[in-house]
């Protein structure tokens, strides 16, 4: 018997509109002399993001941002993360991994046993615009 649910089909081209509005937001972020695994803070009125350069080849980079949490919010939440590359030669920048979900899938079944809604991935790279409202003032941390 076929199912009445229609298949869910992302946007391809949303996607890339997203990824692209990250990637120009995040190059306010980035400083133009930064070494591999140096680390910087990027502050606004309402938090401050932790963001560290975790690769760097010719023409991607890949980066670390956490958000700091007090040291009693530690015992019951675990520390915020993405990972986020930044693909210079396409001018994209994509969330590749969120908290425990290790490797985003395009498009996932719903129902699935993890509960993760069917554009998942696009809803991360979402969530990533969202945090890039944060702040634009940069003070580099040396580790």
């Amino acid at each position: 018997m076929p199912s009445s649910k229609k298949q869910y089909r992302p946007n391809v081209s949303q996607f890339l509109a997203l990824c692209g509005r990250n990637y120009h937001e995040l190059l306010r972020w980035l400083p133009a002399q930064i070494e591999l695994g140096q680390s910087y803070v990027v502050s606004g009125s309402t938090a401050k993001l932790e963001v560290q350069l975790v690769e760097n080849t010719k023409y991607t980079q890949l980066i670390e941002i956490r958000r700091p949490l007090s040291s009693s919010a530690h015992n019951y939440i675990k520390q915020p993360k993405v990972s986020v590359r930044l693909y210079h030669d396409a001018q994209l920048a994509e969330v590749l991994s969120s908290q425990q979900i290790y490797h985003l899938l395009p498009v996932y079944d719903y129902p699935n046993p993890e509960m993760h809604q069917t554009n998942e991935k696009y809803q991360m790279n979402a969530f990533l615009s969202e945090l890039l409202i944060i702040g634009r003032q940069i003070v580099i941390e040396d580790e």
